[in-house]
């Protein structure tokens, strides 16, 4: 799609001054690092034309669209005091100046560059508090930064506070400024970096006045209040911006990852290292708890430093896993890397459109209004235990429909929609086919770059239905559901006739017992394939020795070796860890992962509850907040309802934010069965002799557990010593 010429060397770092002076930090075949620079203009779309300023350029624009102008600027600030004036309703305009300048250009970052190219750094602090037993603020004028940890391909640099004093730290803070310009990173990278690490940094800067002179060019960093929608959370966090390089946060990176699947256990460094296997028993990894960190500094530095390395090497293999596949969307999307972590998809696609319009001068429609449609076929047919599951999925269903139905959004003027989304799905096939067969120390890149073009690909229905989308169609998105539903039903229809039942079926996907056909699914769908349109393909998507559907879209597969869980019912989060333990112990014994004695289990964990002894954690609930606590508070003065959650929040010190978990019990009160929202205490202040937690509560939600399942319990548990039934 892009065909204006590119650089003689990659771009690997992009920042545009408020007057236009774009300022490129270029790489060359030796990776080494150049600076130039390249006058821009600012620009924006409107659908007014009033008399042009100083400094002030207009061009027409061809179609009839609502945008029918192009407004070119000299200065950021004439761009925006243009907007103001105009209203956002009648102007379109890209915020971010380098995405303005990649556009504009047809440039991308990194275009050129391989992955080991970028340079990376990755960054952890400890701080110290002066207030025993308290979580350091660096607000404080006694609270400090311990040591700054740091990784930047060469091996670990630490540096460490040489005493409790002002001085002190003004010069551990001055050195990191010093490696910075040393190293200059293209990306700096940390877990919670945006929250904690920067955050931390930049008060103390501040307050030790310190310029935070961390980004490019001599630039400074710039902190804003940011918020990103993660599934059905938005977390509240403080953007840090750096001139010329991108900030990664794994923590939220972590959290995006973990949308599609919900398997991770918790989203913090230590347990997500696990999680992927980048940490094991040969690691030797060395753990302090949070109480013991500083006390650790003072008196045990060798251990304290083994803790802030394994902390960094977490980090960097973390942000092996997940930046790849970011990477390469750079080499997509004329947008910095910064700005591709942190927006939505429908945003990516739009600016695609938007950059094809700019260059072609064609003007812009205004977003059209966005129906309600009904969505794909899903159905759970079949509840129960069954044996030699073979999972069939239509692939890239809703992008393939629309290629078959090949037609474009009804504002799209220009035809871009249809000729992007075949360009993509090509581009995809040939790196996915790289990824097996080119250079063995390439292929992990192309495995991220095909997965790149995979997210964007399967985007693109989704933004058909986006309310605010410049190019939605809300008919043509219900077509290619409607097409979507008829298909699953007629593949539903086709293995039925063939003896074989449907369990599950959920959009684009169907789960079968096969028994006769476990062992040869490529056979199996020769049977299937002629009731396929042209250009759709039905793949052999897994096998599995047992599933176990609950009801639609919550069941369990075994494959053997493990066990994969999805629908809430079976993996929320917020479940109760001793619920959590029964369910996977049923999972277990339904799917024959191993002999369970559930009624044993049930009934142990029952008399331990009753007697007190059940350890509290094993009862806390964990959730995440859903709005801030102090407009939470506001609400309920207003008479809106009380949350558990959120009443434990506002009894936490520091308060948390909007996005943050909390972990609170139910304690036991003087007034029997109070709401949850009374008896809700932090688990921190868990005192068994002031406020132990209520026994009553956590048997009555043991029964309600237990009369949810009863029908795959194979009988019911009556609380005796019981024999056990054996699963």
């Amino acid at each position: 799609m892009n065909t204006q010429q590119k650089p003689s060397q990659s771009l690997a770092g992009l920042w545009v001054d408020d007057t236009g002076r774009a300022h490129l930090a270029q790489c060359d075949d030796h990776n080494a690092r150049t600076v130039t620079e390249a006058q821009t203009p600012f620009f924006c779309w409107s659908a007014d034309n009033p008399p042009a300023q100083a400094g002030e350029k207009t061009e027409k624009l061809k179609g009839s669209g609502f945008l029918q102008y192009l407004r070119h600027f000299d200065t950021a600030q004439s761009l925006k005091s243009f907007v103001s004036a105009q209203g956002s309703a009648r102007t379109l305009w890209l915020r971010s100046a380098e995405g303005q300048y990649l556009l504009q250009n047809g440039l991308r970052l990194f275009d050129g560059m391989h992955f080991s190219q970028l340079r990376r750094l990755q960054l952890d602090i400890e701080t110290y508090s002066a207030e025993a037993g308290s979580f350091p603020d660096p607000k404080r004028p006694t609270d400090r930064v311990l040591a700054i940890g740091l990784r930047d391909g060469r091996g670990d640099i630490f540096l460490t506070l040489e005493s409790l004093s002002d001085e002190a730290e003004r010069a551990l803070l001055e050195k990191f400024n010093t490696h910075l310009l040393s190293f200059d990173p293209d990306v700096i990278e940390g877990h919670n970096i945006f929250k904690f690490d920067l955050d931390f940094l930049r008060h103390r800067c501040k307050r030790l006045k310190v310029p935070c002179t961390w980004g490019r060019f001599g630039q400074h960093a710039s902190f804003r209040n940011s918020r990103l929608k993660i599934a059905e959370r938005t977390l509240d966090f403080p953007r840090c911006d750096l001139p010329g390089r991108t900030v990664f946060d794994t923590y939220l990176a972590l959290q995006l990852y973990d949308i599609a699947n919900r398997d991770l256990p918790s989203y913090s460094l230590k347990s997500a290292a696990k999680y992927f296997g980048f940490t094991t028993e040969k690691n030797n990894r060395t753990y302090l708890a949070p109480a013991d960190i500083q006390r650790t500094f003072f008196e045990d530095r060798k251990t304290f430093l083994a803790y802030l390395g394994d902390d960094l090497r977490e980090t960097a293999a973390l942000a092996d896993f997940l930046l790849p596949t970011y990477f390469a969307q750079t080499k997509n999307l004329p947008m910095t890397l910064q700005e591709i972590c942190l927006r939505g998809t429908a945003q990516k696609i739009e600016t695609l459109f938007l950059e094809a319009y700019c260059a072609a001068k064609q003007a812009l429609p205004a977003p059209p209004p966005v129906d309600a449609i009904e969505g794909g076929y899903t159905r759970g047919l079949k509840t129960g235990v069954f044996h030699d599951v073979l999972h069939f999925d239509v692939a890239s269903l809703y992008p393939s429909l629309l290629l078959a139905i090949n037609r474009n959004p009804q504002d799209d003027t220009l035809g871009v929609f249809i000729p992007l989304l075949k360009q993509l799905r090509a581009d995809r096939l040939e790196y996915k086919k790289l990824s097996r067969t080119g250079p063995l120390e390439l292929r992990g890149e192309y495995a991220a770059r095909q997965a790149s073009f995979k997210i964007l690909i399967n985007s693109f229905y989704g933004y058909l239905a986006f309310g605010g989308a410049r190019f939605a169609d809300s008919d043509l998105a219900g077509e290619v559901t409607r097409q979507g539903r008829e298909l699953l039903q007629k593949l539903i229809e086709t293995f039925e006739k063939l003896g074989l039942p449907v369990i599950e079926a959920d959009t684009d996907g169907l789960y079968i017992e096969a028994k006769d056909w476990f062992h040869k699914p490529e056979a199996l769908l020769e049977k299937v394939e002629h009731v396929l349109p042209d250009g759709i393909d039905l793949e052999h998507d897994g096998a599995y020795r047992s599933m176990w559907s609950y009801k639609a879209k919550n069941y369990a597969l075994f494959d053997g070796q493990h066990v994969i869980l999805r629908g809430s019912a079976l993996r929320s989060r917020s479940m109760e860890p001793f619920l959590k333990r029964l369910n996977d112990a049923l999972i277990a014994g339904l799917l024959g992962v191993r002999e369970v004695a559930i009624c044993d289990e049930i009934n142990d964990t029952r008399r331990q509850i009753a007697a007190g002894k059940l350890p509290v954690a094993d009862l806390a609930k964990t959730e995440f907040l859903s709005i801030n606590p102090a407009n939470y508070a506001k609400e309920v003065e207003n008479g809106k309802p009380r949350r558990a959650s959120l009443e434990v929040a506002l009894k936490m010190t520091p308060v948390p934010k909007q996005g943050e978990r909390v972990r609170y019990y139910i304690a036991r009160t003087a007034k029997a069965r109070a709401p949850d929202w009374q008896a809700a205490r932090p688990l921190e202040s868990y005192d068994p002799s002031t406020a132990p937690y209520d026994p009553d509560y956590y048997l009555r939600k043991l029964s309600d557990w237990e009369k949810r399942y009863a029908e795959f319990l194979g009988g019911p548990c009556d609380g005796a010593p019981a024999q056990g039934e054996l699963l």
